[in-house]
């Protein structure tokens, strides 16, 4: 089971890096006229549309430098204990795959910006996808001892 200590609440970090969310979709919305929904930026890319792909690379080529930033300053921030299984981790990421097609968007579009947009249908949607994953969560813990 995937316990996360006290010790790693890092309320200073989380805020700047919220903060740093924020402003950045902020800016996309203002600035673009997009909203910086990540299924939606890669889903469009892979449909090549005309005169739309140098900025939709360029949004993803930049969040794989940040988080290679952080791995070659901060590698520390990747140890993570997950135990369950790779056909598990598989399944899972099949899920949330279908789930994110499903609701039209994921956490970065619903949650972020949608939710600041005051979106009736992103406050449906990450009322869906959260609860949907709590109670996955307790069931493959609790029903089946987090194995799967």
């Amino acid at each position: 089971m995937l316990e996360i200590p006290v010790e790693n609440f890092t309320p200073i970090t989380a805020s700047i890096g919220g903060a740093l969310i924020g402003l950045s979709a902020s800016m996309m919305l203002l600035l673009n006229g997009r909203i910086a929904g990540i299924s939606g930026i890669i889903g469009g890319g892979l449909k090549l549309p005309a005169g739309d792909l140098a900025w939709r690379l360029a949004f993803v080529l930049g969040l794989l430098a940040g988080g290679g930033a952080l791995v070659a300053f901060y590698p520390e921030t990747f140890a993570v204990n997950i135990d369950r299984s790779t056909g598990a981790l598989v399944v899972a990421g099949l899920l949330v795959g279908f789930g994110t097609r499903l609701g039209n968007g994921c956490t970065s579009g619903h949650g972020v910006c949608g939710l600041s947009r005051l979106s009736p249908r992103s406050l449906v949607a990450t009322i869906t996808f959260m609860s949907a994953g709590a109670a996955m969560a307790a069931v493959v813990t609790h029903a089946f001892g987090g194995s799967i």
